[in-house]
Order: structure tokens, then sequence, then C-alpha cells
């Protein structure tokens, strides 16, 4: 779908990163500027899959001759993105400026926790500080939990990548009519506010308040994640009343009365109860099989690896390639071949023959 559109990106960690597999997944060509290796980043393999599909030069931008290696790049590429605190890129003579200078029509795109210009723009931080400001971990976890997302996916994938992604293509279209490039501020702390949309549509009907627990989402009895006699976890989220009603239905419950008032919150704790003690006296597999392919809206909790071996799984959505666990990309479009996992490059495997394409050695 991004055939003949060119990609420049600075090695980073997570989001930018991700932004750029998720671009090099859709065709487009990606150029990752790796570093001299200095050692593993903690936590990350040697190889990242986040690299898939990419060519790696390998440039020391603190160095004069490499800074203008790339600057070359950045003259042949539709975007480039960098995911440094605001300033680097500019001391480095290689900030927005300086390569729109070379290419008018570049599309730079800056990946930040807080933005490049707010109150806490040169500060440190991660995901879950940033939606913790943003009030996107607001409503994690259940009362009096502690507040707790799946590990990087409210913030730097959903509310930092995807935004980022978003913004490099509506640039690249808006250079592709009239030739001017642009920068694109994408901040996690902006995306994962801009994701709280849905809910604030919610309390927009007086539905969604401050308090964690005793909202339409987050306090039903039929919107929870139940415990099972195995350990295992089922989700039920059954909103509409049709679907409640089935839900009541395979579960013995459609003639209990207090079952019947399914928006009544004052019983929404009572109900949660009986329905933790239903859940927790069979295994996850067996609620799985009672509610398979039904309209009850209830599903097992997985793991990756059983994801994997789910047969939902048929649309290959998980692969594991070389011992790599990966997902597919998406979505997905009409008319492509079925997607096959590209390489991992290793650091500056392509350095030589991209040195090559620009006419030094």
């Amino acid at each position: 779908m991004l055939q003949g559109i060119r990609i420049l990106e600075v090695e980073g960690l997570g989001p930018g990163p991700f932004a750029a597999m998720t671009l090099a997944d859709l065709g487009a060509e990606v150029i990752c500027v790796h570093r001299p290796y200095t050692g593993r980043t903690p936590g990350m393999p040697v190889n990242s899959l986040l690299d898939r599909g990419k060519r790696s030069i390998t440039l020391d931008l603190k160095d004069p001759e490499d800074a203008e290696t790339f600057l070359k790049l950045a003259k042949t590429a539709h975007g480039l993105i960098e995911g440094f605190r605001p300033g680097v890129m500019e001391r480095l003579g290689l900030g927005p400026e300086d390569c729109h200078a070379v290419n008018p029509g570049l599309v730079y795109g800056r990946m930040t926790g807080w933005g490049q210009d707010s109150p806490l723009a040169h500060a440190a931080g991660h995901d879950l500080n940033y939606i913790s400001l943003s009030g996107a971990l607001w409503y994690a976890s259940a009362p009096g939990d502690t507040p707790l997302t799946p590990a990087t996916l409210v913030g730097d994938i959903g509310g930092g990548a995807m935004y980022l992604v978003v913004g490099m293509l509506a640039g690249i279209l808006k250079a592709g009519t009239t030739g001017e490039g642009c920068v694109v501020d994408a901040a996690i702390y902006d995306g994962s506010a801009h994701m709280m949309n849905l809910l604030m549509s919610i309390r927009q009907a007086g539905n969604f308040g401050v308090t964690r627990g005793a909202n339409l989402l987050d306090g039903p009895h039929w919107s929870h994640t139940y415990a099972c006699a195995d350990g295992g976890y089922v989700s039920v989220q059954c909103l509409e009343p049709k679907f409640y009603a089935l839900f009541l239905e395979k579960l013995g419950l459609a003639e209990e009365a207090e079952f019947q008032r399914q928006f009544e919150k004052t019983k929404w704790p009572a109900l949660t109860g009986r329905l933790a003690g239903i859940f927790a006296s069979q295994p996850r597999d067996h609620w799985a099989a009672l509610f398979e392919a039904s309209d009850a809206c209830v599903a097992p909790v997985l793991n990756p690896e059983e994801a994997l071996a789910h047969a939902m799984n048929a649309r290959g959505t998980w692969v594991e390639d070389q011992g790599v666990l990966q997902a597919a990309p998406a979505p997905r479009f009409s008319g492509q071949p079925d997607w096959q996992p590209p390489e991992i490059p290793h650091r500056g495997q392509h350095t030589r023959e991209i040195l090559a394409e620009l006419g030094r050695k």
C-alpha cells in the first residue's frame, strides 16, 4: 500500500521503532539509522522484531561525515522519524530546519512523551507517567486496586506510535499535493488523552463519571473479568439487553428477578459477587466451550501462546517464525498477498549497500 514511500528512522526505543515497523508493514521502504553498537539495550534483543522488513545502516550522527550522509538520506526520503528529547536533533545539525533545507517536502515525525513544547518537554518519563497525567490511566483496574494497564499498549503504542503513523501519512498526503513538508509533533500525552473521547461521549450522557467502578463499562457485573477454578479467566461484556438475556440464559439465571435489573447500579456489586462464585466453580475452558460462538459476549482470556494455537488464529494473526512470536500487520487490504514474516536485519547489515546508492564509500 505504501510502495514508493521512503521513511528514514533514527534508532530509538518503543513507539518510534513501532511506528516505523507499521509503515514498513504497509509497504514503505524504511531505512533505520542505527548508532554504532555499544551493547544491548536493557530488556531488548540484539535484533528486534520491530526492525522487521527494514534496512539498517550504522551511522554516528555526532560524526560530521556521517551527519552529512544522514542529510543525503533525508534528501531522498518522504518521511523521517526520531524520538529524542526536544533539541537533540537540532544540536546535531539534523533538526527540521536542517532537513527541510535539503528536502522541503520532508515530513519530519517527532515522537515524545510530553511533546515538543510543554511544561515537561525536557523531563524524562515513560508510558505510565504520560497516561497518568493525560487521564488515560484513571479508569484502569477495579475499584480499590492500583490503576494498571497492559504495559505500553495505551501509551507508547496506542497514544504514541499509532498517532505518529496517522500524522506521518497525513503529512505525506499533503506534501504530495503541495510539495511542502511539515513537522509532526506526536506526544503520547496528547494521543492517550485523545483516545479517551469515546468515554467522554458516554460521559456526555451522564454514564461515565470520575468514580471508578460506578460507570457504564467499569462497574457492572456484565462488564467484568472473572477468575475460574483452574486459575484462568473469562471476560464478560454483554452491554446490549438482548446479549445480556442470552448470557443469563446460558448460565441458567434467566428466571432470577435480581438479574433482570441490568442497569440498576445498586445491584451491581452483589451480582458481581454472585457471578464470581459461579465462574470460580469451573475451569476456564468449560466456560469457553459453553459460550463459544454465541452472542453472549463472553471470551476466555488467553496469553499470546494460547492465542497462537486458538481456532481464531485461522486468520494468521499470530505467527511464530524462527522462534520469534509476532503479530501480523493490521489492517488488511484486498488484493494483497498473504503476509510472510520479513527478515529482521542485524545492525548495520545494509550500510555498504545504502552508501553505494548514495555514491559514498
